[in-house]
C-alpha cells in the first residue's frame, strides 16, 4: 500500500477541518484530489506530507506509520506546495544538490540524482543559471525535480500548473504524465479539466469530509442530464415549453435550437416529441446533453454532510 488514511482528522480550535479521511492508494498513477475553498485539501495533503501533525488518526506511507516513523516515512514522499520552494539566489544545481541532503541522500548518489532529475524534467541546460533568472514555467519544472529528487513512492502536487501560459501548461502536463507512470502522484488542483486530462481516479472532499472516490469514469457519468437540445423548424414560445410537465427552464438559442432544462425522468423526451407533432414545431433533433464536470462538482458539494 502506498498511501493509507486511517480516519484521518484534525481541529483548529474548536473546528474540525477534516473528519474521519479514508484514503486508500495500491498502485502507480495520478489521483486527483479537488474540493471547493476551505474543503479541507491542504489540512490533508499538509498532514500526509508531514508538515501538520494531525489531531486524530494515521497516516502510512509505503507501509510506514508516519508519527511512528516520520524520517522514514518522508523519504517516501515528494510534496510540491502550491507555493514553490525555491531558493531563488542559488543555481540549479545547487539547490537540487541541496534539496537532496535534505532528503538525507548518501553524497556517493546525489551527483547522478541531479543529473536524472534535470534531464527528465528538461532543466539539464539552466544548470548553472540562478533560478530568480528563470522563467516561470521552467522555476516550475526544478519545484518538480525537487520533489522526485530522491525517487520517492509518493508524489504530492498541489496546484502544479497554477499561473502557467499554454505552451508551459502542455508541457508541464507532460512531465506530471511521466512522473506517473512511475510514482503515485497525489494531484490538488481547482480546475477540474486538469484533473479530467491527467487523472484515473479522483477524491472530493468537501466540508472536510470525503464526498466521492472512484475513478474519472464514474466521476464523469455521476451526473445525470438534466437538459436537452432540440432542433425545431418551427419554435414555439417559452411559455407553451414551461407548461409541458416536467421542463424547468427555456433557453433559446442560435439557429432555431433550443436548450430545455427538466427535472425527473428521462420520459420528457417522449412529451416533447408528443407537443411537437401536436403543435407543429416540426422537431429535428433531440440529444440529453452530458453534465460538466462544474455541474457535477457542484451536485457532488451540496450533498456533503453538514
Amino acid at each position: 500500500m502506498i498511501l493509507r488514511t486511517e480516519h484521518l482528522s484534525h481541529k483548529y480550535s474548536s473546528t474540525w477541518a477534516i473528519r474521519d479521511i479514508n484514503i486508500e492508494i495500491s498502485q502507480t498513477g495520478i489521483i486527483g484530489l479537488v474540493g471547493s475553498n476551505g474543503a479541507g485539501k491542504s489540512t490533508t495533503m499538509n498532514i500526509i506530507c508531514g508538515t501538520l501533525s494531525q489531531t486524530e488518526g494515521r497516516v502510512l506511507v509505503n507501509n510506514i506509520d508516519l508519527r511512528e516513523n516520520p524520517e522514514a516515512a518522508k523519504k517516501e514522499i515528494g510534496f510540491l506546495p502550491q507555493t514553490l520552494p525555491l531558493y531563488t539566489d542559488l543555481t540549479v544545481d545547487e539547490y537540487l544538490t541541496y534539496c537532496a541532503d535534505l532528503r538525507l541522500m548518501p553524497k556517493t548518489e546525489t551527483g547522478r540524482a541531479v543529473r536524472e532529475v534535470k534531464e527528465r524534467c528538461g532543466i539539464a541546460h539552466f544548470s548553472s543559471r540562478l533560478i530568480r533568472n528563470l522563467s516561470g514555467g521552467y522555476r516550475q519544472r526544478v519545484g518538480i525535480a525537487q520533489a522526485i529528487i530522491h525517487k520517492p513512492k509518493l508524489v504530492v502536487l498541489d496546484e502544479p500548473t497554477n499561473g502557467l501560459d499554454p505552451n508551459q501548461l502542455i508541457e508541464a502536463r507532460k512531465l506530471i504524465r511521466e512522473i506517473g507512470r512511475e510514482h503515485t502522484v497525489l494531484l490538488s488542483s481547482h480546475i477540474l479539466s486538469e484533473i479530467n486530462l491527467l487523472c484515473r481516479e479522483i477524491i472530493m472532499i468537501e466540508s472536510g469530509r470525503v464526498v466521492f472516490s472512484d475513478s474519472m469514469e464514474a466521476f464523469n457519468n455521476y451526473s445525470q442530464s438534466h437538459s436537452i437540445l432540440l432542433l425545431l423548424d418551427n419554435p414555439p414560445s417559452r411559455t407553451e415549453l414551461l407548461n409541458i410537465k416536467g421542463v424547468t427552464q427555456v433557453e433559446f438559442l442560435a439557429d432555431r435550437r433550443v436548450r430545455v432544462y427538466f427535472e425527473g425522468d428521462k420520459q420528457i423526451s417522449e412529451r416533447l416529441a408528443a407537443a411537437s407533432i401536436a403543435n407543429g414545431w416540426q422537431l429535428r433533433e433531440l440529444s440529453f446533453e452530458k453534465g460538466l464536470l462544474d455541474d457535477i462538482f457542484k451536485q457532488l458539494s451540496s450533498q456533503s454532510p453538514q
